[in-house]
């Protein structure tokens, strides 16, 4: 029987996303679309009736503006929001700021696959010779993590989130739940997919084709021990909903040539 409700929201498109580019932890805000998908999601839950008492995002401005557009199209401004690093993006290493079909058409689209999608191989790190590291590195949001600068991430496999997250998960967001609270987790696709894994025990290998698009709120129904009672549910209009992960799918195919 179903005793918890969470919802888990990957944020809105942001400029990276249209642009097809690892974005990871640089800073990018939401595109005029991504802005739109947020708006609507708010919207959709508000009209089905979804009432929230705390909301989680990481520290990048895309997951921190992407619930405040929520709660504003819900009428629910005054819920908390409570941001931590850990809840942040994969980190992409050597990655960021590449475009995903080009290197699709350097590398195939196998191993391009493999470095966004796969459990447990993580990406070349990043070194201070990258173009974003002293943006990253550099910025005053990473000052206020649990740990020191220097140990945060340099690359990370989904693995690797999952370990960094899992903590912030048990200490933090599980009480909120047992409390009765319902909880909104706005992140990113893949601190959502690792979530999605431990939760629903999802294979190393299934992960792989597990997809979340952009702006679509995923409803988990839990049992007294946060185990789901029913699939996973993604909320709206499904045949859009089919198109959207299609398009994120396609994001690591080479460009075929006209």
């Amino acid at each position: 029987m179903s005793q918890y409700k969470l919802f888990l929201l990957r944020h809105g498109e942001g400029a990276w996303n249209k642009e097809n580019r690892f974005c990871s932890w640089v800073d990018q805000k939401l595109s005029d679309n991504g802005v739109t998908e947020a708006q609507d999601c708010g919207r959709l839950l508000k009209e089905q009736g979804f009432k929230f008492d705390i909301v989680f995002t990481s520290i990048l401005s895309r997951s921190i503006q992407t619930a405040w557009l929520v709660l504003e199209a819900m009428g629910q401004e005054w819920v908390p929001v409570v941001k931590s690093w850990r809840l942040n993006e994969r980190h992409y290493g050597a990655l960021i700021g590449l475009n995903r079909a080009e290197m699709a058409q350097e590398h195939g689209e196998e191993k391009v696959k493999l470095w966004r999608r796969s459990y447990d191989i993580t990406p070349p790190p990043i070194d201070e010779s990258h173009p974003y590291f002293q943006e990253i590195y550099n910025d005053r949001r990473y000052t206020t993590c649990d740990v020191q600068k220097e140990n945060l991430p340099r690359a990370e496999s989904l693995k690797e989130v999952l370990d960094r997250l899992l903590p912030y998960w048990d200490s933090t967001v599980v009480p909120e739940i047992k409390k009765g609270r319902t909880v909104l987790i706005s992140a990113h696709g893949n601190s959502c997919r690792a979530l999605l894994k431990h939760l629903e025990g999802i294979s190393d290998e299934d992960i792989v084709s597990v997809t979340l698009p952009t702006g679509i709120p995923v409803l988990l129904e839990l049992d007294e021990n946060l185990k789901p009672v029913k699939p996973r549910q993604l909320l709206g209009d499904q045949m859009k909903i089919q198109a959207a992960i299609k398009k994120v799918e396609d994001q690591g195919k080479a460009k075929t040539s006209t």
